[in-house]
């Protein structure tokens, strides 16, 4: 066994044994330990922005586009919000031990059935130093034990914001094996860390499609992953124009680089002649490339707008930048099953004001997220209410749409008898 191979798994192992004490800590000694880290974060902002220019100044960094970039960046603002997003998750009901049934059976079996927490969850992310924060406290608060594996553009932030959660642990009397970061960039370490399967319960991958794709196929544990936000929004015949317009551009311009942006744009043929000209001078005012059908464009070519042609590829592409492609349709049945053939399942929206057009499209999109007269852009953890979130998931099983903490749960059945046997 190669020095690496024994490294990666001696620390899972480690990981795993710190699982069992955390399962059953209580709920005041985890949140005492969150409530330290908070402190720490708020008292360390010159250790962990030094280490961060370390990470900006690597050659590494500076390749990445300026995007990537500002994800990468941390400063005082972005401190002081993730110490605030921790204080949240301490406010946050504890999910562990939580009934979801209970019954008691014609024999005098009394059957409950609890939440618990998973065990010991494996993190991959990229140049992202806040999800170091995010996924350990989120991991911690369910009584999971959290192996981080970040990126090697941001590795000082995130060994420096370890190395703080680690303290805040002890504090708490807790095991410092709970929450741990891989020590080392090389790509080996996580080809190991994917085939611990024994020690290791579950991998949330944080990052480009690549990443996960990579991640997936690699794992021989199960990985809750989304690829792509290929995001919709259907504007109906029944829209309030306005209304749908600023959805449009809130939903598209307000962060194009994120998962849950739109990237496509469907409008019915009935207000497309009305809707169209208003909202792309909308787009192309905040820099947006218009991608159009040929329906969509033949209206367009009557004003001045630039558009272009869009290719197949287009409309099933996540552009994660300041473009959209735009279809006419002819009916809510056409937009529906567009979305449900083009999108990636991520977050789709309808704008109208036909409520029992509204639930056919809330019943029948095949999506985590559904909309009715809203942004997509509310697909988020913070914004469901979650405090965090460690993800959004587009699988099936067994969580689904963006994960809080109970969603960071299994359960387990509890069993008291007074003697049965079968």
């Amino acid at each position: 066994m190669s020095a690496l191979v024994q490294l990666v798994t001696n620390l899972a192992q480690r990981a795993r044994s710190a699982s069992y004490a955390l399962a059953v800590a209580s709920a005041v000694k985890k949140d005492v330990a969150l409530a330290k880290l908070a402190d720490l974060i708020d008292a360390s902002h010159a250790e962990i922005i030094a280490a961060n220019k370390r990470d900006l100044d690597s050659p590494e960094a500076q390749a990445l586009t300026a995007a990537a970039r500002d994800r990468l960046r941390v400063d005082e603002k972005r401190l002081k919000h993730l110490a605030a997003s921790v204080r949240e998750v301490v406010g946050l009901p504890d999910p562990v031990g939580e009934v979801l049934e209970e019954t008691t059976r014609p024999n005098g079996l009394k059957i409950r059935k609890v939440r618990v927490p998973i065990g010991v969850i494996g993190i991959i992310y990229e140049a992202r130093p806040n999800v170091t924060i995010d996924c350990a406290v989120l991991c911690l608060k369910s009584g999971n034990a959290a192996i981080l594996r970040g990126g090697k553009e941001c590795f000082h932030t995130n060994t420096a914001l370890a190395g703080l959660i680690s303290r805040a642990l002890v504090a708490a009397e807790l095991p410092a094996d709970a929450v741990q970061l891989i020590p080392t960039t090389d790509r080996a370490a996580l080809t190991t860390l994917l085939k611990l399967d024994e020690l290791i319960h579950c991998i949330i991958p944080r990052g480009g499609e690549s990443l996960i794709r990579y991640v997936a196929e690699n794992s021989t544990i199960p990985v809750i992953k989304h690829y792509k936000g290929v995001c919709f929004v259907y504007v109906d015949a029944a829209a309030d124009l306005t209304m749908a317009e600023a959805i449009v551009v809130n939903a598209k311009t307000s962060k194009p680089s994120v998962c849950n942006a739109a990237e496509q744009l469907l409008v019915h043929r009935d207000i497309a002649e009305q809707f169209l000209p208003a909202v792309a001078a909308a787009l192309h005012a905040k820099g947006v490339e218009l991608r159009c059908d040929t329906a969509s464009a033949a209206i367009l070519g009557r004003s001045s707008l630039p558009t272009v042609p869009a290719t197949a590829d287009d409309f099933r592409t996540e552009f994660l930048d300041y473009v959209i492609a735009i279809r006419v349709v002819d009916s809510v049945d056409t937009a529906i099953a567009t979305i449900n053939r083009d999108s990636s399942n991520h977050s789709d929206a309808i704008v109208t004001w036909d409520e029992p057009t509204a639930r056919r499209f809330l019943a029948e999109v095949d999506s985590a997220t559904v909309y009715w007269n809203a942004s997509t852009r509310f697909t988020d953890g913070f914004e469901f209410g979650y405090g965090a979130e460690i993800g959004i998931s587009t699988d099936r099983l067994h969580a689904r749409g963006p994960m809080g903490l109970r969603e960071l749960c299994s359960y387990k059945f509890l069993i008291e008898g007074t003697g049965q046997i079968r």
